[in-house]
């Protein structure tokens, strides 16, 4: 008889989501939450590195009612309270109790507001199960496919679309709808090998960052360019009939003063003297400037 693996940890899991979707990477992500490299790597490849469509309910938002809160509604309508009398003792706005207690009170419920009921009509309705387009309809899945092995984006093919039904809406998809498919394999309705179609070839999708939570490019504060020390072009750094001149090499970059017998007039040519004469190893493969450039 095969052994069964240990039970699998939605609570971990949803954590894991929610740490790649604030931007935190996968390696940091495993390390804060205690779990091993591999099972964040698998979590994100059954998805093609897109979070999961149902999550446990301690990870949804505030603004959703729990169950807890349901049961009060309920237990306050059957002492006769108001609606803005029981928003004030929840906590919450009076349009959220009175949009709560409006759909939830059908025929079959007697008119008595049910919260264990309302509150499985409410995780009904967040779940959505509803098929893909391009699993339902076999020729608009067809064209997608023609469209990926010709290596057209994503917003082309929606484009084409458009183009090819335009009095057929059910038949019009958005760029997002066709990345989610191809990364979803068969959950929306198209291989994921077809991914190798993509401009940047990935098999997973790549998590966005938002703009203040990008690494900038440099450690240090960058300048504008009006900011920068501006050098005079062809005048060179001047210092008492002193000028600081540079040897590179291959390997190895030398700076240091030289003394020019005849001033700074002229061609260079007593700089390139001066130079050589300094810095003999240097004879082969070297370039000078004569200002250091301060960016």
């Amino acid at each position: 008889m095969a052994r069964r693996g240990p039970k699998r940890r939605l609570d971990v899991e949803a954590e894991y989501w929610h740490l790649l979707q604030s931007g935190v990477g996968t390696v940091e992500a495993c390390k804060q939450l205690g779990i091993g490299r591999r099972t964040g790597y698998r979590w994100r490849a059954e998805n093609g590195g897109l979070p999961p469509e149902r999550l446990p309910e301690p990870s949804r938002s505030d603004r959703y009612l729990l169950l807890l809160e349901r049961k009060r509604i309920a237990t306050l309508r059957e002492r006769g309270l108001g609606i803005r009398e029981i928003a004030e003792r929840l906590g919450r706005a009076a349009s959220t109790v009175s949009r709560e207690l409006r759909p939830k009170t059908l025929p079959h419920d007697q008119d008595i507001y049910d919260a264990d009921l309302a509150h499985h009509r409410a995780q009904e309705r967040v779940k959505r199960p509803r098929l893909a387009k391009l699993r339902l309809d076999a020729e608009l899945r067809a064209e997608v496919r023609a469209k990926l092995d010709l290596e057209w984006s994503p917003e082309q093919i929606a484009a084409h679309l458009r183009v090819l039904w335009p009095d057929r809406p059910e038949r019009h998809l958005c760029h997002e709808s066709i990345y989610r498919a191809l990364y979803q394999g068969a959950k929306g309705g198209l291989s994921r090998t077809l991914t190798k179609k993509l401009r940047t070839g990935r098999p997973l999708r790549k998590q966005r960052r938002k703009a203040d939570q990008r690494a900038p490019r440099f450690a240090g504060p960058r300048r504008r360019r009006a900011e920068r020390v501006q050098a005079d072009p062809g005048a060179g750094d001047q210092q008492h009939g002193a000028v600081l001149h540079g040897l590179r090499e291959h390997q190895a970059v030398s700076v240091g003063p030289v003394q020019l017998a005849g001033g700074f007039a002229g061609d260079g040519v007593e700089f390139v003297v001066a130079a050589r004469a300094s810095w003999r190893r240097a004879s082969s493969g070297l370039s000078w400037c004569s200002r250091l450039q301060v960016m």
